[in-house]
């Protein structure tokens, strides 16, 4: 990957609406080798998709703690049981599996803390193998995901 391809990818993190045009302007290339630089990293696996970024608040999901998962038993099956149950909760919007204490951190997007509290009753604490669940309030956002630092700017 050379300095023009971590300039797209830049680019294309900042703004993944941009059409090829403007890509190619932006990277100081043609909009034909631009095209092919950007199907290769898409066929390298480099760029995984495109998205919206959206608003939690406006689609009454903007109350979203992180959570830590300690595990009760963690052999082979109960593990791989309740990673498939985590993947396929719609509340569970991101979930890592830890080295060390604690097991797993998620983070939950739900209304309102009353509808967490009924999504950690109801839901959470009934997935198998689970010993401690803990909660983790944001007070505020400090960074928000800019995207992955690509090296675009020590190149230029």
């Amino acid at each position: 990957m050379d300095r023009i391809d971590r300039r797209i990818l830049h680019e294309l993190q900042r703004d993944g609406r941009l059409t090829n045009a403007e890509l190619a302007a932006r990277v100081d290339l043609t909009p034909s080798p631009c095209l092919r630089r950007v199907r290769q990293l898409e066929q390298d696996g480099v760029i995984l998709g495109y998205r919206a970024l959206l608003d939690g608040a406006a689609l009454d999901r903007g109350f979203q703690p992180f959570v830590t998962i300690v595990m009760r038993h963690e052999d082979k099956a109960t593990v791989a049981d309740f990673e498939r149950q985590v993947a396929a909760l719609p509340e569970v919007v991101e979930a890592h599996r830890l080295f060390g204490d604690p097991d797993y951190l998620l983070r939950i997007a739900v209304a309102d803390i009353a509808a967490y509290e009924r999504f950690i009753t109801d839901v959470l604490s009934g997935l198998p193998g689970i010993a401690q669940v803990n909660s983790h309030l944001t007070m505020k956002r400090v960074k928000a995901d800019q995207g992955l630092p690509t090296g675009a700017d020590r190149s230029r």
